[in-house]
């Protein structure tokens, strides 16, 4: 398992629930991924150090899952398939359906995938021209990866132009900014919507909620994710069957056609219309943090299996399906996050929250040093709970939280509001 947030430590214990599956090395993990917890004995879950390939050479293992968007876009996926492993994980031609939103913008273009109009923009000098043609404010996009910070909503053409400058001139994000698109903003709510593809067919994983900003009531800069709430009421079955209809299946075979068949996880962000459309805002070659929380939460079936089948481009349409339960899990960031985290706090409550019936203490951003557990990271730990009613795991999740606890801890308290009713945009 490759990667060190909530993400990887959630899809770890995950696949350890597997019959097939006795063992999981994550790489380079985290203080959660350094023992599987009692429940899971006597399988094991390890961290190890080093190169993916590296590590992959001397464990020699079954399947590899590639977790973040970095190593992905960069090849990773390839380098340890001619190696001679069975990968989970997209192709670096198939990646660039993250690795570049005008690839995403222009490809959703070729295959009819409804999104927002756009416009590419690589020279400084075709910039107000471009812009005069949005009647209003675009929303500006540096075309490569900034670590989800590379999103400017405008509230003015003239803020508009000042982002744009900044990416196209290396000052903003460096490379990753030299190209910029300018999309015209949509109103609606935002959905996320996941899919296990082999190349050929996938599987829809249920529907979640995220929660960007920092503060309740949607306030504060914009986060990697506050916290997440699955299955996600917005997302009714015709929805459901729409996206599927309308963004997977193109998005899938149009892959296809153009030589880069996409095996691997293919993560939708869509803005539902106030009609009830669903629009592709953007497409992710991998599981969402912290979506996946509340993913594993929300389903059943072999998961392991799943993936296996998907890297071997045999993926059974029915492998996974909804588990009837409703799953919350919500972040506990650092002091200082986004901006500048600071590290090194130890963690209390950890052994407490482990006994709680529903709960998953999910790590993110920590480390060990000694005997404790402490802050390394940004996002520090996802509390997810799970139970019959999205009710029922809010009230999991919180009073979890109660127990857990390090210097200057900052969480949310309205995750969920939106499906419960609270008011929250």
């Amino acid at each position: 398992m490759v990667g060190s947030g909530g993400r990887e430590h959630a899809l770890s214990l995950r696949m350890l629930e597997s019959e097939s599956v006795s063992e999981v090395i994550a790489v380079p993990g985290n203080a959660g991924t350094r023992a599987a917890p009692a429940r899971l004995a006597p399988k094991v879950l390890r961290s190890a150090s080093g190169a993916p390939l590296e590590v992959a050479q001397r464990e020699k293992p079954d399947l590899v899952v590639i977790g973040p968007e970095v190593p992905l876009c960069a090849g990773l996926a390839d380098e340890l398939g001619a190696a001679g492993f069975r990968v989970f994980g997209p192709s670096k031609l198939a990646a660039e359906l993250e690795g570049s939103k005008s690839f995403m913008k222009d490809f959703s273009v070729r295959h009819g995938i409804p999104t927002a109009r756009h416009e590419v923009v690589r020279d400084a000098g075709a910039l107000d021209a471009v812009l005069g043609r949005f009647s209003a404010p675009p929303v500006v996009k540096a075309d490569g990866l900034c670590a989800g910070k590379g999103v400017v909503v405008a509230a003015s053409h003239d803020e508009a132009r000042a982002a744009a400058l900044g990416m196209l001139s290396g000052k903003s994000f460096g490379d990753a900014g030299r190209t910029v698109v300018l999309e015209e903003r949509i109103a609606g709510a935002e959905l996320s919507l996941h899919a296990l593809s082999d190349g050929e067919r996938f599987v829809l994983l249920p529907a979640a909620q995220d929660h960007k900003r920092l503060l309740d009531a949607d306030r504060g800069p914009n986060t990697g994710g506050m916290g997440t709430y699955a299955p996600a009421p917005l997302a009714t079955p015709a929805l459901i069957a729409r996206a599927e209809r309308e963004i997977f299946e193109p998005a899938v075979r149009g892959m296809a056609a153009e030589g880069r068949p996409f095996r691997g996880v293919l993560f939708a962000g869509l803005m539902v219309t106030p009609a009830g459309d669903p629009l592709l805002l953007e497409f992710n070659v991998r599981f969402g943090d912290p979506e996946t929380q509340v993913l594993m939460l929300t389903t059943r079936g072999d998961f392991f299996g799943a993936l296996d089948a998907a890297a071997r481009g045999a993926l059974d349409r029915d492998a996974l399906a909804p588990n009837g339960e409703h799953a919350l899990c919500v972040v506990l960031a650092a002091p200082g996050y986004p901006d500048a985290p600071r590290t090194g706090d130890v963690i209390h409550g950890l052994d407490a929250v482990a006994a709680l019936e529903g709960v998953e203490v999910l790590h993110a951003g920590t480390t060990t040093r000694g005997a404790d557990a402490v802050t390394a990271g940004g996002r520090v730990l996802g509390v997810a709970a799970h139970a019959p009613s999205l009710v029922a795991a809010h009230a999991r999740a919180y009073a979890a939280i109660e127990q857990l606890r390090f210097e200057g801890m900052q969480f949310r308290r309205d995750i969920g509001g939106r499906a419960l009713g609270q008011g929250v945009p």
